[in-house]
């Protein structure tokens, strides 16, 4: 009886013990489920990948991104790679105490990294990269003994790394990503004890001062990848690299180490890429690079590297990329180049290469982009070059002589930028050009070609430069140049063009710069331009252009820079502000610009008139029928007077010239008794109107018939010199109608161009009175003026009817008026010629 009470007893108490475990086991479960919930409650989830997350579940084993033991059913793995999620990584992770892989890689986390991520005791993988993380690395990151793999690359992480950080990390850390961050201060040296490590990357930071390879960096001898790129690490990379037997990348460029290179470089026999480009690294080329047979990528541009070219560069022959550029290396390139079949990308610009361009390059028939401009080599380009499928040739700034191969093949579907400029080729361009139809960029300028440019360049699909500047090259311009419409920068430039600037240049719709000066092109300006809308800059300096400015150009609004000096343009600038505001070097030398920059006279395109005789036809509108017998007796005379004698011909269609005229001659002789210069300080004088400086010198009313004058003040003259009383515009200056004092008296008043030309109102009184006494039937006399420095105005009767304009041209405002009748109209015109003969002999 006792042993049975004895063995009921021990069945309790393992019962108990059993419930407690389970009980124990399903608090753990719900640990995993708080946590993650607490988590989530956390973040922004924009597509809802985080849907099947319920706290309602005792285990989060079925979750979506979740991996669990299945011996105890504890999280292991949480991987939320790429789920655009956003917010803050907060509290609750602390709880998955059995977690081993955390991935929030290529989010939208930001704020600072949680210092509670570190009670995570059994975590190996922790990846945070390409996230919006900021703040410091928390230093408890260094009790994480058991991580393998960190990687906090593509944050704004900023700050120092502490020295204490890799003190645990033993033999553990295999994996190392700092990169992309805003991280500073010393090279973190205590990273050398981390001895597993084969990926060590901290480029893209601003660590700085010497890494300590030596007893250091050279000590990992487990490192695969190197790479502190695009940091401000300085001092010398010394001897050593060679133990490092399994380096497969070494990437130090971008960086300031100085001193020779490592010579034991190339028995590193795994090494496939080094970039040691863009520091201060002199003396020569390793020699025992050659040894290197694995290595596909080099790269050693912008150095201080000197010496001559490597001979034996042709023994690594699993190169595909070789980047000797902005070096001072010297000699000639080997024949034996030929022999890396394997090259995609040769670059060995910026050198002092001399002798010829190896005919053996022709069998790197893998080679895409060849650039070896800048260099000091001459001969012809090979022949067989241009078939072999290159994307890029860039020869430029040599010494090359010869013509251009013409190509085949591959050559014309591949080609996208061809750069031959600044060498001495001549002969023609092949017309062949025209079919790469592929290519983005040509520039042929600075050579001595001395002939055509052929039409095939018209045949560009995808061209958006085209440089032939300084070419020698003659003939006209075809007129098909960009039929394409995605050409944006044209220059042809200091050439020997001839002829018209072709009206088709306006279907240049994506051009941008437009660059013709220095050439002899001939005829007008084309209205066609107006229609590039996306032009900003337009040089067309030093040509035989005649005409007029098409007004129409002062509709391209994104037009900032304009050059039209040294042709033969006349007339008026277009009006808007570019053309306004241009200085006098891009106007200088032309026949008669109409700018005050200008000293020369103001000439308009005015078409010759053909002036009839009123009477010289029956029954006009308006006009009068004469007898019959009257007009057949004088048939005769009618028939030599039908039109006006030449010499009136003459006078009437100068008249719009004489007019201006007169006004320029007269205030040129006052400026020649000064010698008053006025064209520098022009612009800053015409922009002083009334309206704006508010500051004028106070100036008097002047009337020539009376003796009292009323007063005009600067207030005054801002209410009667508004838009609302304008009447009209001309090129000296704007008219407006005003009353004169209290009687009522309306009179015109010609706000005059503001300019030095007349610096004393002395000066100006007596100009005013010589135009004064000037009588004519035909003339209106000036009665007054208002002078101040600022300032000038003309007083002349108002002519209520007005203007000639008006009466000539524009339709009758009352539906009773009848138009000017032929008669009428002569009688005006006879009138104004009558009228600018009185000036004649002063003109």
């Amino acid at each position: 009886m006792r042993s049975f009470s004895l063995f009921l007893v021990l069945i309790l108490h393992f019962g108990l013990l059993y419930g407690s475990l389970l009980a124990d086991d399903t608090m753990q479960l719900n640990d995993d489920v708080l946590g993650l919930i607490v988590f989530k409650s956390a973040l922004l989830d924009p597509y809802s990948k985080l849907l099947s997350w319920s706290e309602d579940d005792n285990s989060p084993c079925a979750w979506e991104f979740i991996k669990c033991n299945p011996m105890n059913g504890r999280v292991t793995e949480l991987n939320l790679n790429g789920l655009s999620l956003s917010g803050k990584i907060g509290r609750g992770l602390e709880k998955l105490q059995s977690l081993k892989v955390l991935s929030l890689s290529n989010n939208n986390f930001t704020g600072v990294i949680s210092p509670e991520v570190a009670l995570l005791t059994n975590l190996e993988n922790l990846n945070f990269s390409h996230n919006g993380l900021s703040g410091n690395i928390p230093g408890s990151f260094s009790n994480m003994s058991s991580l393998q793999f960190l990687d906090l690359s593509k944050n704004a992480i900023s700050g120092p790394v502490s020295d204490t950080m890799f003190d645990n990390c033993g033999d553990s850390l295999r994996y190392l990503s700092l990169s992309g961050n805003y991280l500073e201060g010393s090279f973190p040296k205590t990273v050398s004890k981390c001895t597993s490590l084969n990926h060590l990357n901290l480029s893209r930071n601003h660590f700085s001062g010497d890494p300590g390879f030596s007893g250091g960096i050279w000590g990992l001898t487990r490192l695969r990848t190197l790479d502190l790129s695009h940091n401000e690490l300085s001092g010398l990379v010394p001897i050593g690299v060679s133990v490092l037997h399994q380096l497969k990348e070494c990437l130090l460029q971008g960086n300031h180490f100085s001193g020779d290179l490592p010579a034991d470089i190339g028995y590193c026999p795994h090494l496939n890429r080094l970039d040691l480009s863009n520091n201060q690294f002199t003396g020569q080329i390793p020699m025992s690079l050659q040894k290197v047979n694995a290595l596909s990528f080099l790269s050693l541009s912008n150095n201080l590297i000197n010496g001559d070219f490597p001979q034996w560069i042709s023994n690594m022959s699993s190169l595909e990329y070789l980047d000797f550029s902005g070096n001072s290396l010297e000699g000639a390139l080997p024949d034996s180049i030929g022999d890396l079949k394997m090259l995609k990308y040769l670059s060995l610009s910026g050198n002092k290469l001399s002798g010829n361009i190896p005919k053996s390059m022709v069998y790197c028939t893998s080679l895409s982009t060849i650039r070896i401009k800048e260099n000091a080599l001459t001969g012809s380009i090979p022949e067989g070059l241009f078939g072999i499928g290159l994307e890029e040739a860039d020869f430029s700034r040599n010494e090359l002589t010869g013509s251009i191969p013409p190509g085949s093949g591959k050559f014309f579907e591949s080609l996208q930028i061809l750069d031959l400029s600044g060498n001495n080729l001549t002969g023609n361009i092949p017309a062949e050009v025209g079919l790469f139809s592929k290519l983005r960029y040509l520039n042929l300028s600075w050579n001595n070609f001395q002939s055509r440019l052929p039409p095939e360049v018209g045949y560009f699909q995808n061209l958006t430069v085209l440089d032939l500047r300084h070419s020698a090259l003659v003939g006209s311009i075809p007129g098909d140049i960009c039929d394409s419409g995605s050409l944006g920068i044209l220059q042809l430039d200091g050439n020997s063009f001839t002829g018209p600037i072709p009206d088709e240049i306006g279907n240049c719709s994506s051009l941008y710069l437009l660059s013709l000066s220095h050439n002899n092109l001939s005829g007008s300006i084309p209205r066609s331009l107006s229609m590039l809308k996306k032009l900003k800059i337009l040089k067309l300096e030093y040509n035989q252009l005649s005409g007029e400015i098409p007004q129409e150009l002062g509709k391209l609004e994104n037009l900032l820079a304009v050059n039209i000096s040294y042709n033969r343009l006349v007339g008026r600038l277009p009006m808007s502000s570019i053309f306004q505001n241009l200085d006098q070097s891009s106007l200088e030398g032309n026949l008669g610009i109409c700018s005050p920059l200008l000293k020369g006279p103001c000439k308009m395109n005015v078409p010759k008139p053909l002036v009839l005789d009123p009477y010289a036809y029956g029954n006009q509108r308006g006009g009068q029928n004469r007898d019959d017998g009257t007009s057949r007796s004088n048939n005769k005379s009618f028939k030599n007077h039908r039109f006006l004698s030449v010499s009136s011909i003459v006078a009437i269609s100068a008249a719009a010239v004489i007019a201006v005229g007169v006004m320029i001659i007269t205030l040129l002789n006052a400026s020649v008794r000064r010698k008053i210069t006025f064209v520098d300080n022009a612009l800053e004088s015409m922009c002083s109107s009334s309206s704006k400086s508010g500051s004028l010198a106070t100036g008097k009313l002047v009337l020539l018939d009376t003796k009292s004058s009323p007063d005009w003040t600067n207030s005054s003259l801002e209410s009667i010199l508004n838009k609302a009383s304008q009447i009209g515009e001309g090129v000296f200056g704007t008219v407006y109608k005003a009353p004169l004092g209290g009687e009522g008296r309306i009179v015109a008043i010609k706000k005059l161009v503001a300019s030095k030309i007349l610096q004393y109102p002395e000066d100006f009184d007596r100009e005013v009175r010589v135009l004064a006494k000037a009588r004519h039937p035909n003339l209106i006399s000036l009665k007054g003026y208002y002078w101040t420095p600022q300032l000038q105005l003309l007083v002349s009767d108002y002519a209520p009817e007005g203007s000639l304009q008006t009466i000539l041209h524009e339709r009758p405002s009352s539906s009773t008026s009848l138009p000017l009748s032929w008669s009428t109209r002569f009688n005006i015109v006879l009138g104004a010629a009558k009228g600018l003969s009185t000036f004649a002999p002063r003109v």
